[in-house]
């Protein structure tokens, strides 16, 4: 449905890591575009999810924590998040009742100075009481005032059908931005880079998931099977005999679980290849940044 009463924006997520942007995306379209784990910093470029409903679409954009950046990556993934200060038309700020505090200097100035319209989600408040919310929702009101204050639990889709329907009652009118049957702006690569990623967040403790970057080297698709070779980039030699494990099981394991993900995200049956190669330095480097296909 187009025409003068459909509604079409920007909504972008911000907030520290692990507060749960990606979380509250992926159910908020009902797609698991953004990769989910436990860890902090989890997310490295934005990412587009669009909704398409009755009258509306709306672009959301999930984007790496905001943080003080310590190397060139978290510099580009804090350039990422700034980037959606430019092009919203509504923000989400994501807090929880234990981090309320955006750790980034100046960046909640920035924030209040964002000409969007601004929405402050709660989210894990299933981990909060009623009395520390109420003092919560109190001090966001002082300091955003006029912007709305919703509690949710993204994890157990606890009242993200108000935060939905004030999303779109907020929207402005416009015609819609992508067909109505896109998704994202990334293309599949990009996915299958992302879910390897994801399988090695979750399989490596320490610093290992930080010093890792996943390239897609070929993809290659057949009516029946999608063939993938990715590189498994780390910083250093000792990282890498980590990541490939004893007799190889580590990557063994890891290929397995990407395969899995990449077969139930892309619906095909997928013939995967992983390769890790020592990238010295690689957080550290403009150059990689760029190839690596950061801002």
């Amino acid at each position: 449905m187009t025409g003068p009463e459909h509604k079409a924006g920007f909504v972008n997520i911000l907030g520290n890591p692990n507060v749960g942007k990606s979380t509250l995306m992926n159910k908020l379209i009902g797609q698991n575009l953004s990769i989910i784990t436990s860890k902090a910093q989890t997310t490295r470029h934005r990412i587009l999810g669009i909704l398409n409903g009755e009258g509306y679409q709306i672009v959301f954009s999930d984007t790496p924590g905001i943080l003080k950046p310590r190397y060139v990556l978290q510099e580009s993934m804090l350039k990422a998040a700034a980037s959606a200060l430019e092009d919203a038309d509504m923000l989400l700020l994501v807090i929880t009742p234990e981090d309320d505090t955006l750790s980034a200097d100046g960046f909640f100035e920035r924030i209040v100075e964002c000409k969007a319209q601004k929405i402050i989600v709660i989210n894990k408040i299933d981990l909060s009481s009623q009395d520390a919310l109420e003092q919560l929702v109190a001090k966001w009101n002082q300091l955003l005032p006029g912007a709305p204050v919703v509690p949710v639990s993204a994890k157990h889709d606890f009242n993200l059908s108000t935060l939905l329907r004030l999303i779109v009652n907020n929207l402005p009118a416009g015609e819609p931005y992508f067909p109505e049957d896109q998704l994202s702006d990334r293309f599949e690569r990009f996915f299958a880079s992302e879910i390897i990623r994801e399988k090695i967040l979750l399989n490596y403790r320490k610093e290992i998931p930080y010093s890792v970057e996943v390239e897609i080297e070929s993809y290659n698709e057949s009516p029946d099977l999608i063939s993938i070779s990715a590189i498994i980039h780390v910083e250093r030699t000792s990282q890498k005999g980590i990541v490939i494990g004893h007799r190889g099981e580590m990557l063994k394991k890891t290929g397995t679980m990407a395969r899995a993900g990449l077969e139930d995200f892309l619906g095909r049956k997928v013939f995967l290849t992983l390769r890790v190669r020592v990238t010295e330095d690689w957080r550290h480097k403009q150059r990689m940044m760029k190839q690596f296909g950061y801002q």
